[in-house]
């Protein structure tokens, strides 16, 4: 990406973004990707030849164990288009990103981690993405391993499958913190999301269209996550929660198979009995039956239950009947000119 000249003609659309970033464990690392978006403060060329411009950067502040608030507050006073946001204690970085989000003013908003493994240059090609495919959401999708180890990358890639294909998770495989979204989206899902919702989750409530974009990953700059497999099982397990009430229809269904197998079986334990007179212990079929009927009728029973919890849940969640935005050929997806009016620069 490069610097636009101004020249001559009608004054080309300029996206506005917003770059939120959490921020828990940032004094060593956040210089180096302040210094980074730096030259994307000005109008900037994309792949493609649109033109955006990094408005501003929101730093949600997460009360972490190192000295990020001096950092935060060093480089607010340096650059005025960096916005602090002062949690009021350590309440994660799905919190603290939907913090940023509710405190951004873009047209889209850029989520990014602090420790520098996203590339700030490569905004433009998700920007590209999105209106390349009129998508009002993009996720990352590396070109290479995450710098995580092996074992951990293969859990992360089977936990989100797991929560596609059975507990009804969207489209989980895409999950990435570096993410863009049209910035009313991204402000909506931060004003109803309820607590201990997972943020793609939320995000996937509402987004018409979800896409990626090719990313490579970079190294964790000078510090390896902090998040043990306790804490990324947690996340998992929230995704789960939050992921819909297919997992409480799994009760239902259960319950109705067993219920079914149960008469079959109670069928098959009395034409035998009728057959082979004496040859079954007495009591042992009407037990059985009983047993299979009564375990059966419980089972469906919960379901029923857990239906109603399901809709009580999705309440307590703040999942939304629906989201009202304005016109999409107004918005930033609509801008979106016939030939890119500056093709860049090599």
């Amino acid at each position: 990406m490069s610097q636009v000249e101004p020249g001559g003609g009608p004054e080309p659309y300029v996206h506005r973004i917003s770059v939120v970033i959490p921020v828990y464990q940032g004094e060593k690392t956040l210089h180096g990707v302040i210094d980074e978006l730096r030259p994307l403060t000005a109008p900037f060329a994309t792949p493609d030849g649109h033109l955006a411009r990094v408005d501003e950067v929101v730093l949600a502040y997460d009360r972490g164990p190192d000295a990020s608030d001096r950092v935060i507050r060093e480089l607010a006073e340096e650059n005025a288009w960096i916005s602090p946001v002062w949690l009021s204690r350590n309440f994660g970085q799905h919190a603290a990103t939907l913090a940023g989000m509710a405190s951004s003013g873009g047209e889209w908003i850029v989520t990014i981690d602090e420790d520098g493994q996203h590339d700030p240059a490569q905004i433009g090609v998700m920007l590209d993405a999105a209106l390349t495919q009129r998508a009002d959401l993009v996720y990352a999708a590396p070109l290479n391993a995450p710098p995580h180890g092996f074992v951990r990358n293969v859990a992360s890639k089977a936990s989100k499958r797991v929560l596609e294909t059975i507990f009804g998770g969207g489209e989980a495989s895409r999950f990435h913190s570096f993410r863009l979204v049209l910035g009313e989206i991204g402000r909506s899902v931060a004003a109803y999301a309820g607590t201990g919702v997972y943020l793609d989750v939320a995000l996937s409530w509402v987004a018409a269209r979800t896409v990626t974009a090719p990313i490579t990953l970079r190294e964790e700059g000078d510090r390896r996550s902090g998040y043990s497999f306790r804490r990324l099982f947690g996340h998992f397990w929230r995704m789960v929660l939050t992921s819909g009430t297919r997992g409480l229809r799994l009760v239902t269904a259960t319950g109705g198979v067993v219920f079914a197998g149960g008469v079959v079986f109670a069928l098959y334990l009395a034409i035998a009995r009728l057959v082979s007179g004496d040859a079954i212990e007495p009591g042992w079929t009407s037990l059985m039956v009983v047993l299979l009927l009564g375990i059966g009728t419980v089972l469906v029973a919960l379901g029923i239950i857990a239906e109603y919890l399901g809709v009580a849940v999705n309440m307590a969640l703040g999942k939304p009947s629906y989201l009202i935005v304005r016109d999409p050929a107004l918005g930033p997806l609509g801008r979106v000119p016939a030939s890119p009016p500056h093709p860049p620069r090599r």
